[in-house]
């Protein structure tokens, strides 16, 4: 049975790096986790009313991790009195959290590892300040050492990181992997024993499981291309864990992320499938010496809590379920490759407009069918192919979807990955067209548009601008103006675009070369534009001032925006909303009725008018 913990009312969740990371952990039945409203750390049991452990005041919390002060075994288990309980579950009083502390705001923020006592009581020990960005911190299996990955502007942390350790009662650091002049990015560690440690690191050009040595030596154990880690948009991710001497993993391609074992990790034993039906994991994973746990999902279930027996590989659903559509109406992803392009396809299944009839797979009479091309956020990030109900609610109506894993798309290796360094707005736009083109040549679509989030958002209204293939671009709080946006935005990506486009100002021709706001004249057909009020990430005037160039070229658009909505959609009425009003802007431009949502009118000349919703706020 599932319940919540959490009373009414309460949050976990943390902005550290805006985007957040581990925002709870559990400690002895109770729940330890950062709440939203205020960045405090909180701890609580079922039924009672959340205590806070940390002061008032501008710090925010993530990453947190449990140090009960005491060893734990070479095996990495914390289970020296046979309680069965490990990952800080058992032990005595005391004890201390161990995290990231976030103070500031917009480009002036200071972070630090920190120790806070689960106490409530003693203060707030210092241990690290080393990077701008830290995370990952973990203390030895003796308690001598403590071990964190860092970086610094302008990189990223799929560009690179260093794997570092001190002594745990303070003292000078080392680097361990990762610096130099390398470009190496490490995005998980943890310790072996009091000696190495395990990390996922890419020196080779994939995410592979090294063991790395305190004197700095490293060895591949996983040689393969595959990866075993992601892009660390969160900190707190774990795509390992140990359980007993074995170590538990996901592993693969932005395709298919399975989940294995590896029994023998020094010996090369090949790793041992354990994930079944599940095609893609989250970096999520925890374990102990019996059970690994996971999030896993496939095309045609949600996002589950799975927990498997690590030796039998049997598997228990521990989260509720969720109702679905019928299987009929769920897509299937079809793998395809368009000229070195990942794309994940999904053919309509219904007509039109019309939700649960009309010719098979939503085609006209000469085969043909509307499709949109999907371009997720990042951009250094991918789409899986998973159970996604927007891609449902559109292929039930007979749109096609195209997910495009275009160039710059982490989850093929670091080679694929960096075709964007320095090309974002030509090769994510190129990768794009090229496979709305081959969509049209291959007779699949009759009319292609695009549509993203985000950095997502970008690409589309730059393939709006600087391709004629589209007939129309959704922009979800996506960037208009990269120029501008690299001036307004946080501070975790306020860099960003050194490594996207180039430094500032050198590169400020290709920054104007590339903006869709510059260049709202070439749009190919109308946009619709939707933004939450309260985005801290991207401002939601990069939305509003491509809808007045457009008015100025006379184009035709629509724009909406949603108070108290943050950077992505998470209020039930707005997501209805959201989609209502996507769906009826598809109708507009691919020619088909939609009237099971409101209807929507796009402004600018000569657009057709279908009545209602014509204000700009929702």
């Amino acid at each position: 049975m599932v319940e919540d913990v959490l009373p009414q009312g309460w949050n976990a969740r943390n902005r550290v790096i805006e985007y957040g990371g581990r925002s709870w952990r559990s400690h002895r039945g109770r729940l330890i986790f950062t709440n939203w409203d205020d960045g405090r750390i909180y701890v609580c049991a079922p039924g009672e009313e959340p205590v806070p452990l940390t002061p008032e005041g501008p710090a925010r919390y993530g990453d947190l991790v449990v140090h009960e002060g005491r060893p734990r075994d070479e095996h990495g288990d914390d289970d020296r009195d046979g309680d069965g309980r490990g990952d800080g579950e058992s032990g005595g009083q005391g004890g201390e959290i161990l995290c990231v502390r976030e103070i500031g705001g917009g480009r002036e923020v200071t972070r630090e590892i920190v120790a806070v006592p689960l106490d409530g009581v003693s203060p707030i020990r210092s241990l690290i300040k080393s990077h701008h960005f830290l995370m990952n911190p973990r203390i030895s299996p003796d308690g001598q050492h403590i071990a964190w990955i860092g970086w610094n502007h302008p990189d990223m942390p799929w560009d690179a990181t260093e794997l570092c350790v001190a002594p745990a009662e303070g003292g000078p650091y080392r680097v361990l992997m990762g610096g130099g002049d390398g470009r190496t990015s490490i995005v998980q560690a943890e310790w072996r024993d009091s000696g190495s440690l395990y990390a996922v690191a890419d020196p080779t050009g994939w995410w592979n499981i090294h063991l790395v040595g305190m004197d700095g030596t490293s060895r591949n154990l996983t040689p393969a291309d595959q990866e075993f880690g992601d892009a660390s948009w969160r900190i707190g991710n774990t795509f390992f864990a140990l359980a007993g001497h074995r170590i538990v993993a996901m592993h693969g391609t932005a395709d298919e992320r399975r989940l294995g074992v590896i029994d023998d990790p020094e010996a090369g034993t090949p790793i041992r499938d354990i994930g079944g039906s599940y095609a893609f994991w989250s970096p999520t994973v925890s374990a102990d010496s019996r059970y690994a746990l996971g999030v896993g999902a496939s095309p045609y279930r949600p996002h589950e809590v799975v927990r498997i027996d690590v030796e039998t590989g049997a598997r228990t659903v521990l989260s509720a379920g969720k109702t679905l559509p019928p299987g009929e109406l769920l897509p299937t992803p079809e793998p395809v490759t368009v000229d070195g392009v990942h794309v994940h396809l999904y053919a309509p299944r219904g007509a039109a407009g019309v939700p649960d009839g009309g010719p098979a797979g939503g085609a006209r009479p000469d085969g043909r069918a509307p499709y949109v091309v999907f371009v997720h956020g990042g951009p250094t990030s991918s789409a899986a192919p998973i159970l996604d109900l927007t891609v449902a609610y559109f292929t039930s109506r007979g749109i096609g979807v195209a997910e495009v894993n275009y160039g710059g798309s982490s989850g093929y290796g670091r080679a694929y990955r960096e075709r964007l360094r320095h090309n974002w707005g030509v090769v994510d736009v190129r990768d794009s067209e090229t496979v709305a083109r081959w969509l049209i040549a291959s007779g699949r679509a009759e009319k292609v548009a695009i549509r993203g989030g985000s950095a997502g958002g970008w690409t589309s209204l730059a393939a709006l601008v600087h391709s004629d293939v589209f007939c129309g671009a959704v922009s979800h709080y996506g960037i208009s103006d990269p120029e501008g946006w690299a001036a307004e935005t946080h501070d975790f990506e306020s860099r960003y675009l050194d490594g996207l486009i180039g430094p500032l100002p050198e590169a400020g021709r290709r920054y104007a070369d590339r903006s869709p706001l510059l260049h709202a004249g070439r749009a190919s057909g109308p946009a619709l534009l939707m933004h939450g009020l309260e985005d801290a990430v991207v401002d939601p005037s990069q939305s509003g001032r491509f809808a007045a160039a457009l008015a100025r070229h006379g184009g035709r658009w629509a724009y909406r925006t949603f108070p108290g909505e943050q950077h992505g959609w998470r209020r039930e009425e707005t997501i209805v909303a959201v989609l209502e009003t996507e769906l009826a802007f598809y109708g507009l431009i691919f020619g088909f009725p939609t009237p099971e949502v409101p209807s929507l009118t796009l402004e600018g000349p000569g657009a057709p008018d279908m009545g209602g919703r014509g204000e700009e706020t929702t």
